[in-house]
């Protein structure tokens, strides 16, 4: 996980950030989290009917639900209200969460539908290879090139260059659809974010897997 390696950097920040939260219990800033990915992928599929404008709330919406997704961590963590349970449904919720943004990505118009479909499916495999590695006894696995965190950026970014992009900026592109051209075929940006998923989720999913396989060959 790219973003995983700045936790201990960031740690002092997400305290201050978790404080006005203290009382708060962890499920509801889970839920929280939950319903602004809801927000977002509903905005975002919004757009194929009005405009690329709307990819500015968008992209905040994300930012703001992978910042309550990482607070419920923390402000569990504080107040000693860590629980399996709770563990349990901060995955839950979490997959659900990764379902409706990007379907409400794939349905903005601005995303190959099945592209989007085997980004959405990297995406899952990658939190199973994860929490398998959990369930049969290694430990929850965040390794790899991307972890969640990594993927709610990069989905904020992309959302952002399709709003700073849809205004007559003299660096926007011409075509208002398409960014990028290869070999005949046009990509926009959430293209490129999902191709990117695609290709580092399988790999991010593959190496959770061998490390977990060799683990259990070594007991």
């Amino acid at each position: 996980m790219v973003v995983e390696a700045y936790r201990g950097w960031a740690r002092p920040y997400l305290e201050r950030l978790a404080r006005p939260f203290l009382r708060w219990n962890p499920d509801r800033l889970s839920a929280l989290a939950l319903g602004l990915a809801v927000a977002a992928g509903a905005v975002a599929a919004v757009v194929r009917w009005t405009s690329p404008l709307w990819f500015l709330p968008v992209s905040a919406l994300v930012l703001l639900a992978g910042l309550f997704d990482v607070l419920d961590g923390q402000v569990a963590r504080a107040t000693a209200r860590t629980s399996r349970r709770g563990d349990f449904l901060d995955h839950v919720l979490d997959r659900y969460a990764d379902i409706a943004v990007v379907l409400g990505f794939a349905a903005s118009g601005f995303a190959e539908p099945v592209l989007a479909l085997l980004a959405l499916a990297s995406l899952l495999l990658t939190s199973y290879m994860g929490t398998q590695a959990q369930a049969v006894g290694e430990g929850r696995l965040y390794a790899g090139l991307l972890g969640r965190a990594d993927r709610l950026l990069v989905l904020a970014a992309a959302a952002f260059l399709e709003f700073d992009w849809s205004l007559p900026w003299p660096w926007a592109p011409a075509e208002p659809w398409a960014r990028f051209h290869l070999g005949g075929i046009e990509f926009t940006v959430i293209d490129v974010a999902f191709a990117y998923f695609v290709i580092a989720g399988q790999w991010t999913a593959f190496a959770r897997a061998r490390r977990t396989y060799r683990a259990l060959a070594g007991r």
